[in-house]
């Protein structure tokens, strides 16, 4: 073999694997919109990499995921962040949190989203129903902003003479409006007052309580909200500073040390997250995916917290919770 055709048939061998490489699909990028400081949700995003590594795709090895974080609730960064995933053109956009999903569908009619919400994806304009979205978005319902009556009916079973009880709302949500009105309807009914106090920031919560504080509350509902969700250590602590029972809807508040919580899993809501983003990475269309209705529930009580404040948990409540922490 002549040198010339040495060179050609050498460098001919070695520039097909490069072009063979180049060929190669790029790597599927997801954009995961969340309404909170990451910190306090790294259990759920956890959740949401097992659903995805269930459908085939693991961070880092077959998909990316670039992370956007309104830090504290900031919901108004929201939009822009929507808009920057968009100009990324992702594959498909996460949104967890109703401010994070009305953000993601503002900003794209066409980019598939897959949102966990709290309420009623209908009512909220995400989907046009639940067992056919027929629309780029689907994803999970975790009914917690729904559960307010129940959460209520917890507190007067646990304080039967408890006649004034005070709701906390982030007015920033789109859920609030909702959420006030099931609880004072179920107030109503059971004849209890509720005095509403509203927070969007930690120091608006620190200023809630001391109203509470004035009011003489008896017990708290903490509302609806992923701000609430992350600030859970700060309400926890504040409910035992004040001496004031205390229910949220998501289990990590009795784990810190608040009283009760009462809520669907998260854990599971964030892994079918990742499952249904996985799907849409293999060509699913949201439009043909049924919205998930959260089915699994956990009631949580905090028994040393509960003898802290003096309280002594009913039996009948005992029996029916999933979880008591001693």
């Amino acid at each position: 073999m002549k040198r010339r055709e040495f060179i050609t048939l050498f460098g001919g061998a070695v520039a097909w694997p490069l072009a063979a490489r180049a060929q190669q699909p790029a790597m599927p990028v997801i954009g995961f919109l969340g309404a909170a400081s990451p910190g306090p949700f790294a259990p759920q995003v956890a959740a949401f990499r097992q659903g995805l590594d269930e459908a085939g795709y693991v961070e880092g090895r077959n998909v990316t995921i670039e992370y956007r974080w309104a830090d504290d609730g900031q919901y108004d960064r929201l939009p822009a962040m929507a808009a920057e995933l968009v100009h990324r053109q992702v594959a498909a956009i996460v949104a967890v949190s109703i401010p994070a999903a009305i953000a993601a569908k503002a900003a794209t009619a066409t980019i598939p989203i897959v949102f966990n919400v709290t309420g009623d994806p209908v009512r909220l304009d995400l989907v046009a129903g639940l067992a056919r979205p027929d629309s780029n978005a689907t994803g999970v319902n975790s009914f917690l902003a729904e559960l307010g009556a129940k959460q209520l009916g917890l507190l007067r079973e646990l304080l039967p003479t408890a006649a004034r009880i005070g709701l906390l709302v982030n007015p920033t949500n789109a859920n609030v409006e909702g959420v006030t009105k099931d609880v004072t309807a179920a107030a109503a009914t059971l004849g209890v007052q509720i005095d509403v106090v509203q927070a969007s920031d930690s120091r608006e919560i620190e200023a809630a309580f001391a109203t509470l504080v004035r009011n003489k509350a008896d017990a708290l509902l903490i509302g609806s909200d992923v701000f609430f969700i992350s600030r859970r250590v700060q309400l926890a602590t504040l409910t035992a500073r004040h001496a004031i029972p205390a229910v949220q809807n998501v289990r990590g508040f009795a784990e810190v040390g608040g009283l009760m919580s009462y809520g669907t899993s998260q854990t599971e809501a964030f892994r079918q997250l990742g499952v249904y983003t996985g799907r849409i990475l293999k060509g699913a269309k949201p439009a043909d995916l049924p919205v998930v209705q959260s089915t699994k529930f956990e009631f949580v009580i905090n028994l040393p917290t509960a003898r802290a404040l003096g309280i002594e948990i009913p039996p009948t409540l005992l029996a029916r919770a999933d979880e008591v922490i001693e």
